[in-house]
């Protein structure tokens, strides 16, 4: 991009913190991934996919993002994956599931270390019985493949900038819409959002109700042990 900012764009004391002020990305990472419907006979492999960093809201993350290192499992050829540009993603096909690396590197290195993120790279539909497929190998029970829809597993997160530099800010507040049309995901995290904090909600009303009833338990057995110590003593008085 043409209209990146650079360091020499701003004076010496440019590196200096904005005191106070906290700067808020929202991001969405994860994979996508379609089964082939049959293993390919010269690998193996089972499935394509496509792991990924983009921005929750339409803006180009480029403006403040430098670089994102994906790290894949070993058994890939070159692992480790750079990618100096939007779309943030890599695409592969394989037979497992495993643990992907990801690292985002930022234009304003003096200050901010590379953000990671852990996602599980998702290629099998739960088993029916509810137990999870093996990760970095075979099931020994057959997965669920559905060849004619995708499986989507992604997040929500976000990077917090607490007292950015002059440099940083600036790049935080001058970014450009990746697209001039509609930006959604495949998972809708507002109704996600609702969702969890109704179940939260929930949990706090059965767990406020199961704490009474244990204090209700253990006043009656104060009681008992009461009951009972004045029985032991009434029992020694007696000649």
């Amino acid at each position: 991009m043409s209209n990146l900012l650079k360091f020499s764009d701003f004076g010496p004391d440019s590196g200096g913190r904005m005191k106070g002020v906290v700067e808020v990305k929202p991001i969405v990472y994860g994979n996508v991934s379609r089964a082939f419907g049959k293993k390919r006979e010269e690998d193996g492999h089972t499935h394509q996919w496509t792991v990924y960093v983009k921005p929750y809201i339409n803006e180009d993350m480029q403006t403040y993002v430098k670089k994102i290192h994906f790290k894949l499992h070993e058994s890939y050829e070159n692992p480790n994956r750079i990618i100096t540009k939007p779309p943030y993603e890599v695409s592969e096909t394989g037979w497992g599931e495993f643990e992907v690396v990801i690292k985002i590197y930022f234009h304003d290195p003096t200050i901010y270390k590379p953000v990671t993120f852990y996602h599980i790279l998702k290629l099998f539909q739960p088993p029916s019985d509810g137990s999870a497929p093996n990760i970095e190998g075979p099931s020994t029970i057959p997965p669920i493949i559905d060849t004619k829809k995708r499986l989507v597993s992604e997040f929500y997160d976000e990077i917090v900038f607490y007292e950015p530099s002059q440099l940083m800010q600036q790049m935080l507040n001058t970014i450009q819409p990746v697209s001039s049309g509609s930006w959604t995901h495949d998972t809708d995290f507002e109704e996600k959002k609702v969702k969890t904090l109704e179940h939260i909600q929930d949990t706090r009303i059965k767990v406020k109700s199961e704490i009474a009833q244990l204090k209700e338990r253990l006043q009656q057995t104060r009681e008992k042990i009461s009951e009972y110590k004045e029985l032991m003593g009434t029992d020694k008085k007696q000649p």
